[in-house]
């Protein structure tokens, strides 16, 4: 590989994606970056395509309800919970989903 040449953001988030606790999760939602990734989409997914800034793939999940901005009563249920959830950093965005 060339010096050119980027790693497939697919395979760098593959690699940084963990289930992480609620705890340690908190904090980011309480500063608004925090996005819930539905169960009908692939998570790395989802953040190569922000990654990408592929607008059009976002807008589309985010009309279908498949891609939102974490809710106030996801976070109590998942503070009551003490969850664990599937988490990716794309800065600025914290992407979450439930493990199945």
């Amino acid at each position: 590989m060339t010096t050119e040449e980027k790693p497939d953001p697919r395979t760098l988030l593959n690699r940084e994606t963990a289930r992480i606790g609620w705890s340690e999760l908190e904090r980011h939602f309480a500063s608004g970056a925090m996005v819930t990734v539905s169960h009908e989409l692939d998570l790395v997914e989802v953040g190569a395509r922000f990654i990408e800034d592929d607008k059009k793939a976002v807008a589309a999940w985010l009309e279908g309800g498949y891609l939102r901005r974490t809710g106030e009563e996801e976070a109590q249920r998942w503070s009551a919970q003490d969850a664990t959830l599937w988490c990716v950093v794309v800065a600025p965005w914290v992407l979450v989903q439930e493990p199945r």
